[in-house]
């Protein structure tokens, strides 16, 4: 029975489950015949999925909890199936403020999750997979590293950041043979994805306008987005197992998921090559010149 289940099964060990793409993902995993080892920041948060129970765990984690406790958690799921084979780190949230406005107190606040908490639950982890010389490791990033607008930017910058360190991560696991992808959702319609309130350290009137302007577009368009949730999840378990629509596919760096991603990451780089293409003349070839004989 352990070999069948170690050859057929994965163990998921997922973030930020009580909402979201993370809802959806445990019950799109359950459905999938995999385990799933859930964590939220309070169990009266998280709704039981529909279907096999008997295959999920729920645990409370807070990834703004310090090193040693996010450890003792992951010791914790690691001691329930015996193994963890995939971890996805989807635990975050958007920050809304102006750069100006909000400061350092916000980025530290905005990077304590989104950054400092991917890093300490995945190294948490990467002693078992790097022993076991297997594993996959998951980043939910953003459409919105490539796609910057008012009162984002914290936001913005920490999944640009989230995405250099899974690049980085992949270059450093390989050896180990572990797996490395991020998962760029972009405009799905997910609950509280912009119900978080507006961050504000320092008023500056000048800004006024554009403040309001932008907190009210952003109320107006979560529930307008066109993208569903569960068939995003349904893709990233297609890919991560290889099956499905996946079957035959390499698990790719960038996972990027939905219409406005790939609109607006074709954009990003269409303006990145347009201005290369515009200054190389004058500041590509600058090494030292040759030393004369």
């Amino acid at each position: 029975m352990r070999n069948t289940f170690e050859a057929t099964r994965k163990v998921w060990f997922i973030t930020g489950t009580s909402s979201g793409f993370g809802k959806r993902l445990v019950s799109t995993v359950l459905s999938r015949g995999d385990y799933v080892i859930a964590t939220v920041r309070n169990l009266e948060s998280f709704t039981l999925p529909v279907g096999d129970r008997a295959r999920l765990r729920i645990i409370v984690l807070d990834v703004c909890d310090s090193t040693e406790n996010i450890q003792k958690t992951v010791n914790e799921a690691l001691s329930i199936w015996g193994r963890i084979d995939v971890v996805v780190n989807n635990a975050g949230y958007g920050l809304k403020s102006l750069i100006e406005e909000g400061g350092a107190l916000a980025a530290t606040k905005q990077f304590q999750t989104n950054v400092m908490g991917v890093i300490n639950v995945t190294n948490a982890i990467l002693p078992h997979m790097r022993e076991r010389r297997s594993g996959t490791v998951v980043m939910i990033g953003s459409r919105s590293a490539w796609h910057a607008t008012p009162i984002t930017g914290f936001y913005v910058a920490s999944k640009a950041a989230v995405h250099a360190l899974a690049e980085t991560y992949a270059t450093e696991l390989a050896q180990f043979n572990i797996r490395v992808t991020v998962c760029a959702p972009g405009a799905f319609r997910t609950e509280n994805v912009h119900n978080v309130p507006y961050t504000s350290n320092y008023h500056i009137p000048e800004y006024d306008a554009l403040r309001e302007k932008t907190t009210g577009m952003f109320k107006s368009i979560g529930a307008q987005a066109m993208g569903d949730p569960d068939k995003a999840m349904n893709v990233l378990v297609d890919a991560v197992r290889g099956e499905g629509k996946a079957k035959g596919r390499e698990l790719p760096m960038y996972l990027m998921l939905g219409n406005a991603t790939y609109e607006h990451v074709r954009e990003h780089y269409t303006r990145l090559l347009e201005d290369m293409d515009k200054w190389e003349d004058i500041a590509k070839d600058l090494d030292f010149d040759p030393v004369p004989n």
